[in-house]
C-alpha cells in the first residue's frame, strides 16, 4: 500500500477477475511519462489508472485528465489523493469496454476539445476487444499509449512471414503506426504478473496508406484467413467465396495468410466487392 493509500486510511487488494497489476517501478514510471509528453492543452484520457501511480505524473502535465476506472473501490482511493490539488480531474466509473469516448470530444459546456491521447495499463484479459474498440474511434485521436502484454505488442507491430503476424496487426496496422517502445519485467508489477510486458505507441494515420472500399469486407477476410492460418489461400477462403471465384483473382493462392502484407489484404479485399453480396 502506497503512502496515499495509507493517508486516505483506504486498503485496496488487486483483483484477480479485473486483471489488476498495479505498477510499482518509478523509473518505468518515468520513463513512460516521458514517452508520452503530456501537455496541459491536451485532451488526455488514461484507461484504468488504478491507485494512481502514472495518473499523479500525468496530472501534472495536464490537470484536465479524465480517467476511466471500472473497479469502484478504487474511485474513493483516487478522489482521496488527487481531487483536492486537481479539481478539474474527471473519473469515469465505467467499463473502458462499452465506454463511449466519443462523449470526451467536448466539455461539459459543449464546446469541441482537441483529439484524444489515451493512456492506459490495460489489464490483459480484454486488451485485445479493447484495442478494437478504441481503433472506432481512430479518427478523433492523435495517439495511444499502451502497457500491454508483450507478446500482443509483438503481435500488433508484426510484419508478414514473421510468426506472430495476424489479424490483430493488420487491423491495427491498417489504422496505426506501431512502435513498440521498451519492455517491462514482471518485478515492475504489485503482484507480479507470469508474462512479461511492453509499451506501445500507436498513431492513427489521417488517412490508410491502403484506403479499403468496405472496412467490414477487409475485416470479415482477414478474419476468415487466419482462422487456419496454415491453410492456404486457396483452402483459407473457400467458406467466404466460391472455388471458381477463387481462381479468378489473379492472386498466388498457394501462398498462406501469413504471406500477404496489409496492401495485399485491401487488394484482395476490395477485388472481392463485386463478389460477394
Amino acid at each position: 500500500m502506497s503512502n496515499n493509500d495509507k493517508q486516505a486510511g483506504l486498503e485496496h487488494k488487486a483483483r484477480k477477475r479485473f486483471g489488476q497489476n498495479f505498477l510499482v517501478d518509478d523509473g518505468i514510471i518515468r520513463r513512460i511519462v516521458k514517452s508520452i509528453r503530456p501537455k496541459a492543452e491536451d485532451n488526455l484520457v488514461e484507461i484504468g489508472p488504478g491507485k494512481g501511480a502514472i495518473t499523479s505524473q500525468l496530472l501534472a502535465a495536464c490537470p484536465t485528465l479524465n480517467v476511466v476506472e471500472l473497479d469502484r473501490d478504487l474511485i474513493p482511493i483516487l478522489l482521496a489523493q488527487f481531487i483536492a490539488d486537481y479539481p478539474e480531474l474527471t473519473i469515469n466509473q465505467a467499463d473502458a469496454l462499452k465506454f463511449d469516448f466519443g462523449q470526451l470530444l467536448q466539455d461539459k459546456e459543449g464546446n469541441a476539445k482537441g483529439p484524444l491521447r489515451i493512456v492506459g495499463n490495460l489489464p490483459y484479459n480484454i486488451s485485445t476487444p479493447l484495442i478494437f474498440h478504441l481503433l472506432s474511434y481512430a479518427g478523433n485521436v492523435k495517439d495511444m499509449h499502451f502497457m500491454l502484454q508483450k507478446e500482443v505488442v509483438d503481435r500488433m507491430a508484426a510484419q508478414p512471414n514473421e510468426k506472430a503476424y495476424g489479424r490483430l496487426g493488420i487491423m491495427v496496422q491498417y489504422y496505426c503506426k506501431v512502435e513498440s517502445l521498451f519492455p517491462v519485467p514482471p518485478e515492475c508489477f504489485q503482484p507480479r504478473p507470469k508474462v512479461d510486458s511492453a509499451i506501445v505507441r500507436l498513431v492513427p494515420y489521417d488517412a490508410p496508406p491502403y484506403p479499403a472500399k468496405d472496412i467490414k469486407l477487409l475485416e470479415r477476410l482477414v478474419n476468415t484467413a487466419f482462422q487456419q492460418r496454415r491453410k492456404t489461400l486457396r483452402n483459407a477462403l473457400k467458406q467466404l467465396i466460391p472455388v471458381e471465384a477463387i481462381e479468378d483473382l489473379d492472386i498466388d493462392t498457394s501462398k498462406r495468410p501469413e504471406n500477404l502484407s496489409l496492401k495485399n489484404f485491401v487488394d484482395l479485399s476490395n477485388k472481392l466487392i463485386d463478389i460477394i453480396e
